[in-house]
């Protein structure tokens, strides 16, 4: 059963492929990405695949009976390209397709969900099976920024006490290896979080803890943080989903108790001082 893995130059599907490579014979995995060049360290099958290019999907896909498409990064057109992967997917007799999804999709009120939505309604009207990971925020949204963070003297941010339950790149690359090697996750919807719940004032306070120096959260207004989002440099499109995530998160939209990650890791998911110490590292 050949799986092939979409955006597999990228940091979520490099590792999701070196998780898979366990779980499966690295001979049956395809990684495709935009440059086929930047793979050959994965030690698996490369090809091209430009979302933006369906005139080579065909080839890419040929022999292709799992597909995870990893969601676009480019937010023009993301519907847009995910439906000529879908209906490429089906041309190709793909049998299932894994789909990188947001946490509550169906109803999320969330600009930034509103892509995933439509992707999930193409793929249920498509002729394929799916599993659908619908991802929760990841921690290193946060954790990456750490640098930039502790020189400026404070975390920022527009979420007010709202709580998180992320959980990292390699905890949802792993949950994307372990339903990409077992055709039992067919047909089934997964909403994934973190074990470990905390607001941005908590983390503010672990970052202290480990630094020893004090960092705390400065809670600002939506148009405030919009800006400074701006001048660091993010696209006005971009810095207003961010805050639309800030904004609306007490309302829960990114929180999830259900434990459905760990369990189908078979372990806890990355606790935050040690994301935390891994990123100051």
């Amino acid at each position: 059963m050949t799986i092939a893995i979409t955006g597999a130059s990228g940091q979520l599907g490099r590792l999701a492929i070196s998780h898979l490579k366990t779980l499966t014979d690295p001979a049956e995995i395809v990684a495709l990405a935009r440059d086929p060049g930047k793979l050959g360290d994965l030690g698996v099958i490369a090809r091209a695949f430009d979302y933006t290019r369906p005139a080579g999907f065909a080839a890419a896909l040929d022999g292709v009976k799992t597909l995870a498409l990893i969601s676009s990064s480019d937010f023009n057109d993301r519907q847009g390209q995910h439906r000529n992967v879908i209906q490429a997917a089906e041309a190709a007799g793909v049998e299932r397709i894994i789909y990188t999804s947001i946490l509550k999709a169906d109803r999320s009120p969330l600009l930034i969900a509103a892509d995933h939505a439509a992707t999930e309604d193409i793929i249920a009207a498509s002729s394929l099976s799916a599993t659908i990971l619908r991802n929760g925020w990841y921690t290193e949204n946060w954790t990456d920024n750490l640098g930039g963070a502790i020189a400026a003297g404070a975390l920022i941010g527009a979420a007010g006490k709202a709580c998180f339950t992320p959980a990292t790149r390699a905890d949802y690359a792993h949950a994307l290896a372990v339903v990409a090697a077992d055709p039992t996750h067919a047909d089934q919807t997964y909403e994934l979080a973190g074990d470990e719940g905390f607001t941005l004032s908590e983390l503010a306070a672990e970052v202290s803890r480990q630094t020893g120096k004090t960092l705390p959260y400065n809670d600002l207004p939506g148009e405030v943080y919009q800006g400074i989002l701006e001048s660091l440099g993010l696209p006005p499109g971009f810095a207003q989903l961010l805050v639309d995530v800030d904004n609306k998160a007490g309302e829960g939209w990114l929180a999830d108790d259900s434990g459905t990650l760990s369990r189908l890791l078979g372990r806890p998911t990355v606790r935050l001082d040690l994301a935390v110490a891994n990123a100051l590292a």
